[in-house]
């Protein structure tokens, strides 16, 4: 259903209600001509000749080819490039939307298209053109694909997406002629790929048209159930969204305000979506109706914004300035939710005629192209910037369904809106943390993040940020990132940053362990290691199914392969030890695989940890949260490190962070340690208490009662004076820790102790 303003249909054309089977030629050469017509009125300038020339190569390719509704197929590239045309896109654009399919679905090539028509053309019909001619293992990789091809040939030119849009409009147009269950597969690609795309470039015709052509199919018994409750009110709220027409027409003209004023009801969706998502009744849905006032400057803008507050009652709460801080696809207005006469709420947006063109069109409205070469301004720039880092983040994603995952995450986020302290806009994920706006700033500001301010005050890392926090990032040199960062971090580019380094530091780990075993299998059977170099361990890498040296050894320091078998292949004839041939491989289950690669590692601080049954394999406690006697613990073994333990309620085993079938089970040893040693582990709690003569005394001192050593100390200040005291203890169990915790809170003047997860 299109939006109304002032009774005037706000939709792209739409689509042939009827579906002969014999289309009249007469009739699709008269849209034709009206095409031309009208790219000639918009870009008087443009060589048509080319939109021609595609033409007939459409006509000639497509013949004899239906569509699912009995239509000839050329109506289908002729009505894209009618939404193209509206969009008032350049005789390019238009042959390339015109010619959008014949690469897919005729038998004209990529390489026909270029010599015709040129390169430009060529790259924007192989950028929409999807990939049939590849085998994949199911529907989610081919369309994980077919999305980061098209995201690949936008960043170069947009054209490309938006031909993409205009095909799927159409498409969506005549979708009830396709079987049920292709429908709703479409549509609900629909909602989560395109739709999304769409308001990420502002395009908010072609966003909201989308919407409520998917929500259709996805879901036709609340479309239904809304669209039925949105016509029981449509006279009601028509009559009464003219009648604050009139007032404010006659009250701008009274002010010397030149401005026009459009109203609307809210669309099917956009009802849908808010009803879900705040819980509430159709009833509830305040900004149903709602009046658009649209100015020829910024300062009429807010002259309006006051006129209309002096003219109804503002709702708390309601009021947002999206002129002072665009949305991140460069949405502008100013919003405010006003209460009527007899009650009726309804939302007024204001802005000059420019936004509006961007609220609409978006990206569209200001790409231009003369000559065959994109002209871009500095603000066209930042709008596509997004795009390009989209595609970089993603670069390394393999999965398809974490790189889809994500798009649509970074496409349609609930955005907040935070502040640098020198006053810059930072936009973040709801619910987004300070690691979140680290990574926006920048990717080295993130990595070395230790910490932040909030509003002045030091906070957690895992702080949920608010719309108008200002937050100063503290950095530290050579810090690195955290995996239990990944628990809270939201933002796809942060997510994606942290897995990079990550995978990245275990590879370079992981290489470091496989040097450290070869060599010390080298110097067990007296093999000089100058002998063997990288060049030789790259000979022989593909024995092993891997490309280079450096890959042969992070295989080694992953238990992958062992060393007596490599030293083996670059020394041949050496003695075989017992089992030595056989490696890891040679033994069953994972505790044996991973024996004999970490076996010879030693760390301190694990005597009172064990696999389960098993009392030779190396065990350590995992840094990400430094588990202590008396938590319940699980164990995931480590490629060439052993078996790391971590605590059961730690984030990363929550959320799934480590292979399930690596998991092992490990228990506390009976005997605590060596003989007549109690087994103690160092512990970080962090206390934030007022900072008064004696206080440092008084902690020490609970710590010193319970029998505990400290092992380091630290004190910092917040900017209210307030005191931030870090000591690392010593416990012997969980018990013995919360005697310290319970003491420490009782101190007067302490608001808070935590334990740190991390040493």
């Amino acid at each position: 259903m299109p939006a109304e303003l002032n009774g005037t249909s706000v939709s792209f054309p739409a689509k042939t209600q009827t579906a002969p089977r014999e289309a009249d030629e007469r009739s699709i050469k008269e849209r034709f001509d009206a095409l031309l017509i009208r790219v000639k009125a918009n870009r008087s300038n443009d060589d048509i000749s080319l939109i021609r020339k595609a033409w007939d190569f459409c006509v000639k390719h497509h013949e004899g080819q239906m569509r699912a509704s009995g239509e000839p197929y050329i109506i289908h590239p002729l009505e894209v490039a009618e939404v193209l045309a509206e969009m008032k896109l350049d005789s390019t654009a238009i042959a390339a939307g015109l010619l959008h399919d014949a690469v897919e679905d005729t038998s004209a090539t990529n390489e026909e298209v270029e010599a015709q028509f040129g390169e430009q053309v060529a790259h924007i019909v192989d950028g929409v053109t999807k990939i049939d001619k590849i085998q994949f293992a199911n529907r989610e990789d081919r369309q994980a694909e077919n999305v980061r091809k098209m995201l690949l040939a936008m960043v170069s030119d947009v054209r490309v997406v938006l031909i993409k849009l205009a095909d799927r409009l159409n498409n969506m147009r005549t979708l009830e002629h396709l079987k049920p269950d292709r429908q709703e597969a479409i549509a609900r690609e629909t909602l989560d790929i395109y739709a999304p795309l769409a308001h990420r470039l502002g395009m908010g015709k072609v966003r909201g048209e989308l919407e409520d052509l998917a929500f259709r199919y996805t879901d036709p018994v609340s479309y239904e159930r809304v669209s039925a409750a949105v016509e029981a009110r449509r006279m009601e709220g028509e009559q009464f969204l003219r009648g604050v027409e009139d007032i404010l027409v006659e009250q701008l003209r009274e002010n010397g305000i030149q401005a026009r004023v459009e109203w609307r009801i809210k669309r099917l969706y956009s009802i849908f979506q808010k009803i879900e998502r705040q819980k509430i009744s159709f009833d509830q849905v305040y900004d149903l109706l709602a009046v658009r006032v649209i100015t020829q400057d910024v300062t009429s803008c807010y002259a309006v914004f006051g006129l209309i507050h002096t003219l109804w009652r503002p709702v708390p709460g309601r009021i947002k300035d999206f002129i002072a801080m665009p949305r991140a696809n460069r949405y502008q207005s100013l919003h405010t939710t006003v209460i009527g006469e007899g009650g009726h709420q309804f939302e007024v947006q204001i802005r000059t005629e420019e936004m509006h063109r961007i609220a609409e069109e978006g990206i569209a409205a200001h790409w231009k192209y003369k000559a065959g070469e994109s002209t871009v301004t500095a603000r066209d720039e930042e709008r596509l910037n997004w795009i390009r880092q989209l595609v970089e983040w993603q670069k390394e994603m393999t999965d398809p369904n974490e790189f889809l995952s994500s798009l649509k995450m970074d496409l349609y986020p609930d955005e907040v809106y935070t502040f640098t302290p020198k006053g810059k806009v930072v936009v973040i994920p709801a619910e987004g943390t300070p690691v979140d706006f680290a990574y926006t700033i920048h990717t080295e500001v993130g990595h070395t993040c230790v910490g932040a301010k909030v509003n002045g005050r030091m906070v957690p890392l895992r702080t949920k940020l608010r719309t108008g926090d200002i937050v100063e990032i503290v950095t530290q040199k050579d810090h690195k990132p955290s995996r239990d960062w990944l628990t809270f971090a939201k933002s796809p580019r942060a997510r994606n940053k942290i897995k990079h380094w990550l995978n990245e530091d275990q590879r370079r780990r992981a290489v470091e362990i496989g040097r450290k075993l070869l060599e010390k299998e080298a110097r067990r059977f007296k093999v000089p290691m100058a002998q063997i170099g990288d060049q030789d361990l790259g000979r022989i890498a593909g024995e092993y199914g891997v490309a280079t040296a450096a890959d042969l050894l992070a295989t080694l320091g992953q238990g992958k392969h062992s060393a007596h078998q490599v030293l083996n292949k670059l020394a041949p004839g050496l003695p075989n030890q017992p089992g030595a041939e056989a490696g890891v491989e040679a033994k069953p289950g994972a505790e044996a695989a991973m024996s004999d690669a970490v076996r010879k590692l030693h760390l301190t601080g694990s005597d009172s940890l064990q696999v389960e049954g098993q009392n030779d394999l190396l065990v350590y406690r995992a840094r990400c949260c430094n588990p202590i006697r008396g938590e319940e613990i699980v164990g995931y073994v480590t490629r060439g490190k052993g078996v790391a333990v971590h605590a059961r309620s730690c984030p990363n085993v929550q959320n799934l962070l480590y292979e399930s079938d690596r998991r092992i089970a490990v228990e506390w040893s009976r005997t605590g340690g060596q003989a007549g040693v109690t087994q103690r582990y160092p512990v970080k709690i962090t206390i934030f208490c007022a900072d008064r003569p004696g206080m440092l005394k008084e902690l020490t001192a609970i710590i010193s009662d319970e029998n505990a050593n400290i092992r380091g100390v630290e004190i910092n200040h917040d900017e209210d004076g307030e005191a931030i005291i870090e000591f690392v203890v010593e416990a012997e169990d969980l018990a013995h820790l919360n005697r310290m915790v319970l003491g420490l809170r009782r101190v007067p003047g302490v608001r808070t102790v935590q334990r740190a997860q991390k040493i």
